[in-house]
Order: C-alpha cells, then structure tokens, then sequence
C-alpha cells in the first residue's frame, strides 16, 4: 500500500531534511469500524534517516489517512444506522395509524351504506316530504322535527365517514413514504457499512507492512526514531503551572500523564493511543466528549489562530486534518505520534500546521 503517491506532501519533510512520519491511526475494535486519526511526524533529531526509517515513515502515513477514514466513516456508518433506525419506527407507526384510520372507516361504514340503500329504496327524508304526507299541522312539525334529527345523523355518519377514508388514505401515503425513506436509510447504511469493510482491509494490509518495516529496523534505529520525551529546554511544570480542573489546561494537564505510552491503531488509552484517542481520552478526563475522528475534532469547538493558542487547545496537522495533537506551549504538541514511537512532546515545526479548535 506504501507504493502510491500522498497528495499531502507540500509539508515540510521530516526525516529526509527533517521529513515528515506519518502516523498509523485507529483499527477497527471489536470488529467494528473505526473512526479516523491523525498523522503524526518523525522526531525532528532524525536529520539523517535511513532508507528503513523512510520507508517506514511513508507506511506509517498512509496506515493513518486510512485510519482517519475510517473513523469517519464509522461516524457516517452510526449516523445512517441512527436514522434508519428512526425510519423503521416511523414505518411502524405510520402503518398503526394507517390500521386505525382503516379500522373507522369500517366502523362507520354499515350505517352509511344502510342510508345509501334507504336512498336507493325511495326514503324521504327532507322538509317537503313531511309537508306532503302530514295529515295536520302538529303531525307536520312533529314529522320535520324527527327528519332534522335523522337528517343530522346521517350527515354526521357521512362526513365522519368521509373525514375517516381521507384521514386513511393519507396515513396509508404517509406509512408508504416511511417505508421507501427506510428502504433508503438501509441501503446507505449497507453502502457505507461496505466501503468501511473495504478500509479496514486496506488498513490491515497497511498495517502488516508497518510492523514488518519497524520489525526491519536495528535497535540504533529504533531508538533514533523514539526520540526524546520533550524537546530540550521544555519544562512541563511551567506549561501546567495555571492549568484549571475542567479547562482545556486541565486536558492538557492529563494527557501529559500520558507521556511514555505506546502508540497503537485505533487505541484512546489508558494504555496506549493514537492521536485522536490520545485527545479524546484527555478531555474525558475533564468531562469533556470529543469526537472520535481527527476530522470531525477539527470541525468542532471554537477556531482558534495560531498566535492565540493556549495550553491544550486542539492542534490540527496536515490538509486532509489526518493528525491531531495538544498544543503544549513554546510552539510544541502533545501527540501520540506512529507506531514506535511513544506519546511525547515536541515541536509543531516539522509538520504542516492546517489550525486549531478550543473546546
């Protein structure tokens, strides 16, 4: 999978002239699809890669574009699964409306064909019929009188009859368009449902070449591609000397406990992560939900410009928002960066900088 061309490399290289890692994120759990991480970059002291270290930084950012979209269409998948869901129980209470609307008409119906066939057989029921068989004047309005009555019920029995038949129709309508709106619902679902199954093959093949291209690797490598914890000169009790319960200081704060653990596709901790389960799991620590997907982080929250980032603002890398982080102070990120290389802090420079949301 590492053979085709990235169409984000306008970023600044990480490990060739400080190339750019890219970042294995999210797999599926459970057998479910993920939602998308981000991209993460190598550690800037890696000036001189090796061919292995390139290699493995190609793959590793192709495994999380893959990832990102996965976790995007895991979102897309829940959302269509949400709503047909709704449609089916719209279609069920369409077609119980659609019953009882039926089941009035058939109620209804005896009388009005009892007055239907009076009609046919010759009955009178109006005013001047009473007026030509009433033998006196009292006989007449007694007649007129029972007519109005019975000329009441039967206009009563035919509207109510009429009202009920259209009130049938249009639940019949109504429960027939909720069907065809269910049918929709679950067929996108399913498409969705298939293009996510498609990912996740691509994801695990990817995924495959990654670990055997880290596996490729001598231990000088691997520790050169580890790096450092922090870059020098930073100073962690600086950075979170304000940091308050429940602000995004705070979410900072907790993912800096985090300092050391293992990146691994499709993790949001507390042992491990990749970089959007990194900042998820960070804000959960402060009762903060955030998206599982980096892009759906990056189209949440309050936009932010780079020169006013504040400690635990969310940090978005790359066009495509493949890569999240947590703005550390000092121009450095908190993330969970790619496969071998442990949540750490370093500099925003050598990835392409695509903004940042405040939640």
């Amino acid at each position: 999978m590492g053979a085709h061309t990235n169409p984000h490399r306008q970023a600044t290289p990480r490990w060739r002239g400080r190339r750019r890692i890219a970042l294995a994120a999210g797999v599926l759990v459970a057998g479910a699809v993920l939602s998308p991480v981000g991209p993460a970059s190598a550690d800037p002291a890696l000036e001189n890669p090796t061919a292995a270290l390139d290699r493995l930084s190609e793959l590793s950012r192709e495994s999380e574009q893959t990832t990102e979209a996965m976790h995007a269409a895991q979102m897309d998948l829940d959302a269509k699964q949400a709503a047909q869901h709704d449609a089916e129980s719209l279609v069920a209470a369409a077609a119980a409306a659609a019953d009882e609307a039926h089941g009035r008409v058939d109620e209804m119906r005896p009388a009005v064909d009892r007055v239907a066939l009076a009609n046919y057989q010759g009955a009178r029921t109006n005013r001047l019929f009473a007026l030509m068989v009433s033998d006196s004047p009292q006989q007449m309005l007694d007649q007129m009188s029972a007519l109005d009555v019975i000329s009441k019920q039967t206009a009563d029995r035919v509207g109510g009859f009429t009202d009920a038949s259209a009130e049938a129709d249009a639940a019949t309508a109504r429960a027939e368009q909720a069907a065809g709106a269910a049918r929709a619902a679950t067929a996108a679902a399913q498409a969705v449902s298939d293009e996510l199954a498609r990912k996740q093959s691509d994801l695990d093949a990817q995924i495959g070449e990654v670990t055997r291209a880290f596996e490729s690797l001598t231990s000088a490598e691997r520790d050169q591609l580890a790096g450092t914890p922090f870059p020098d000169g930073f100073d962690p009790g600086q950075i979170l000397a304000g940091a308050l319960p429940g602000s995004s200081s705070g979410a900072l704060q907790a993912g800096m406990t985090r300092v050391g653990s293992p990146y691994s596709w499709g993790a949001t901790g507390p042992g491990s992560f990749d970089c959007s389960g990194l900042v998820v799991w960070s804000y959960q620590q402060i009762g903060k939900s955030l998206p599982r997907s980096s892009q759906a982080q990056a189209s949440g929250g309050t936009p932010v410009s780079r020169d006013q980032l504040q400690p635990g603002d969310v940090v978005v890398f790359y066009d495509d928002a493949s890569h999240v982080g947590l703005y550390a102070g000092n121009g450095n990120v908190l993330h969970a960066s790619t496969f071998g290389v442990p949540v750490k802090v370093e500099s925003m420079d050598g990835m392409q900088y695509a903004g940042a949301r405040r939640y």
